[in-house]
């Protein structure tokens, strides 16, 4: 079993952490994320799109920078994928204050997967684009102070970019790394949820924790990755996993309301926030789950939805 997940584990990627600077005082959403990631698109339409966003009567719909970004196709579909949802990119940021002022900080994540890890140019740009015209309905202006790496090392600073630290690494490395880190640590048996979860289980969406369905969202989203990167392998796939009981679980509904400007019209997304504990860490499915921290589960994972910690 380790060395399949191994095998399934190959799938490149890069964190990237922004921090920008506020040049004004500026009122946020709660929600970055959906902030964040409703203006990166609309940046990345105006730096590249030719087409006045009509994308289904283009005909360069297959060069658009825009589409090999946010919503670049598989190398090979999986049969149970119906809807297009991206899988190349995760924003995360879990800074839920809405007061900045004046030279206040923030800093959000971007993990690229795959094939996508070529484009952190537009993506920057975009970002830097989005600073000039202001960050959410309150325009909070701002500007990309840096971009570093998981070794704290300076990509980005100053209009210079050091592609020489711009390093992809393995799905696989954060899970040896991860169980590196946790040979000194006290492990609580708690799954805490750090942003709502979006899962459906047998027609109909989590309304509590499983893991049964959890462990299957994993599963199933290491197999997209690797389809989306041109991996093959059928991991996803096997049975007969045993499950920790979960012996107590607290949770709440979260909506997360943002408007979509090539679809013109607004959209709710929700989830379940919280945490469960369970009644042991089984070491057999223990890389799994932390194969799963990294790369978000669920649905609406590029709106950082399905982030989780071993606690």
């Amino acid at each position: 079993m380790i060395k399949e997940l191994e095998e399934a584990l190959q799938t490149q990627y890069v964190k990237l952490h922004f921090t920008i600077g506020f040049l004004k005082d500026s009122i946020l959403p709660n929600d970055k994320v959906s902030a964040l990631r409703g203006g990166m698109g609309n940046m990345l339409l105006q730096m590249n799109c030719i087409g006045n966003g009509h994308c289904d009567n283009c005909n360069f719909m297959s060069e658009c920078l825009v589409q090999r970004t946010i919503y670049s196709q598989y190398e090979s579909k999986p049969a149970f994928v119906t809807v297009g949802e991206s899988i190349g990119y995760v924003l995360e940021c879990e800074n839920y204050e809405k007061q900045f002022n004046q030279g206040d900080i923030l800093k959000f994540n971007l993990l690229l997967f795959g094939k996508t890890i070529m484009y952190f140019h537009q993506f920057l740009e975009a970002f830097k684009a989005l600073g000039k015209t202001g960050l959410g309905t309150g325009k909070g202006m701002y500007k990309v102070i840096t971009v570093t790496n998981s070794l704290n090392q300076v990509i980005y600073a100053d209009g210079h970019c050091d592609m020489s630290r711009y390093q992809t690494l393995k799905v696989y490395d954060y899970v040896i790394y991860r169980q590196k880190q946790m040979e000194h640590l006290i492990l609580e048996n708690k799954l805490l949820f750090k942003t709502p979860l979006t899962l459906k289980y047998h027609g109909e969406f989590l309304q509590e924790y499983k893991m049964k369905p959890i462990m299957e969202a994993i599963s199933r989203r290491i197999f997209m990755l690797d389809c989306y990167e041109g991996i093959g392998n059928q991991y996803y796939q096997k049975e007969g996993f045993e499950f920790p009981e979960i012996i107590y679980q607290e949770h709440r509904r979260i909506s997360v309301r943002r408007y979509s400007q090539r679809k013109k019209q607004s959209m709710v997304l929700k989830g379940i926030k919280g945490y469960c504990i369970v009644e042991k860490w089984l070491p057999e499915i223990l890389p799994l789950l932390l194969a799963g921290e990294l790369i978000h589960i669920g649905k609406n994972t590029s709106f950082g939805f399905g982030r989780y910690r071993i606690k």
